[in-house]
């Protein structure tokens, strides 16, 4: 069960109960359907339970777990690769609406920084959903950068993910600097660049 309090009103839900009183707007927990009006979206847990207190995937400041995934170009891809570069990793779902939403900002960012050896590396949760969609999604974004396909969960685990999209800032030497569960703005995203192209 959880609880928070949104706009003086308190919401409980849990995974069984997703359909949740405050207004029409209800909570979810990782693929469960939230009703916001007349639609259904699916959105993460992590957008409501920010303000509720930390969910970082990663202690600031400690090492980034490093790992080793399948590429959607059919190589493969470590964290360790990167290593004397800053890194922008991004947790995402083709069925997650929010990493759709910001996924323009994100490619926005690299293109503006990929001078500065900025990489980012898209983590799909390929667990949770069909490589076609995967696919899709990417050609729909004309994605420029490595999307790596976590197909048992163990990167999500690791990075102890409560919900997409989660973006983790990791500088050159390799320490997490700025986690952001949820939606990220773009100006969240300059402040996180801020953190990892200063560090270099």
């Amino acid at each position: 069960m959880l609880g928070e309090n949104v706009g003086g009103s308190l919401v409980r839900g849990n995974a069984a109960d997703a359909e949740l009183p405050i207004g029409e707007l209800g909570v979810l927990l990782w693929r469960t359907k939230v009703r916001l009006g007349s639609q259904f979206l699916s959105i993460a847990l992590a957008t409501l339970l920010t303000a509720a207190g930390p969910v970082s995937a990663q202690t600031l400041g400690s090492p980034a777990p490093d790992f080793t995934l399948k590429t959607l170009a059919g190589g493969t891809a470590s964290l360790s690769d990167y290593t004397g570069r800053p890194v922008f990793l991004n947790f995402w779902a083709s069925w997650c609406t929010p990493c759709r939403g910001e996924m323009k900002d994100i490619i926005a960012a690299y293109e503006a920084h990929k001078g500065q050896d900025l990489q980012v590396l898209a983590i799909n949760l390929t667990d949770q959903e069909r490589t076609k969609d995967v696919h899709k999604f990417v050609d729909d974004f004309q994605m420029p950068f490595p999307v790596l396909l976590d197909q048992k969960g163990k990167v999500r685990k690791s990075y102890a993910l409560r919900g997409v999209p989660t973006s983790v800032f990791i500088d050159a030497q390799g320490v997490v600097r700025l986690v952001n569960p949820g939606p990220i703005t773009s100006e969240t995203i300059q402040r996180g660049l801020a953190e990892i192209l200063a560090a270099q």
